[in-house]
């Protein structure tokens, strides 16, 4: 007869039966216990909905609140992790401006990995707050920040001064873009790098309209673009 075919017609018999089922599967628990915990100390804890994390540097797994404010986004993890592998992960001694910093990511991660010089603009005063607030905590010595528009930021530095510009402006900004480029392009030098967040892919043409840049870098994660930029050759 099957164990499939047993049938228990009395209480005492069907009460036999449970205790002898869960004492046959007890050991197997008791087995997969420590195997199971095992597992899930070898995974990175979660990041919360309300943060982000470092990725790498001198603050590498340093977890930021993102505040709850309508339209901010932070960069994805992957995309920030794709970027700084693209830059070569060392940035030390480099000069940064991340225009539209909203929850720093970016700004921080740049430091975080040997930036010299980063600057943080932001326009929002409460997120400007946390920034600051951030950066104390840290003891972020090389990062500045300064509240206000992040394309006239872009226009107020001297041209060819910046080895990366960041630009990652609300998405349903798009009047924001192109001037946003154009100034970028002015303001990095001829060896920088400027990075782009947007909600779709820019052309050839659209960037060579827009301050004389090409593509360097691309990659799509869900609904965010990520282009890595970088001046096209002057011709002699």
């Amino acid at each position: 007869m099957s164990r499939n075919s047993i049938k228990i017609h009395t209480p005492a018999g069907k009460r036999w039966l449970e205790k002898a089922t869960a004492e046959a599967a007890a050991p197997k628990a008791a087995a997969a216990a420590p195997a199971a915990a095992k597992a899930k100390a070898g995974r990175p804890a979660p990041v919360g909905a309300g943060e982000v994390r470092i990725i790498g540097g001198q603050w590498r797994r340093t977890r930021l609140p993102v505040a709850q404010h309508p339209g901010l986004r932070p960069t994805p993890d992957r995309v920030r992790e794709t970027l700084f592998n693209w830059l070569g992960q060392d940035l030390t001694g480099w000069r940064c401006l991340d225009a539209f910093a909203g929850t720093g990511a970016l700004g921080f991660e740049a430091a975080s990995r040997g930036a010299t010089n980063v600057l943080m603009n932001e326009q929002d005063a409460t997120l400007v707050q946390q920034l600051q607030r951030l950066r104390e905590r840290l003891d972020a010595q090389s990062v500045r920040v300064l509240r206000g528009d992040g394309i006239g930021c872009l226009r107020q530095v001297a041209p060819g001064t910046l080895d990366l510009v960041l630009i990652d402006p609300p998405f349903d900004h798009a009047d924001l873009f192109e001037p946003a480029l154009k100034a970028a392009a002015q303001a990095v030098s001829a060896t920088g790098y400027v990075y782009l967040e947007a909600p779709q892919a820019w052309t050839e043409e659209q960037l060579a309209e827009a301050g004389g840049l090409q593509l360097f870098r691309h990659l799509k994660a869900g609904a965010v673009h990520a282009h890595l930029l970088r001046k096209a050759p002057q011709d002699e």
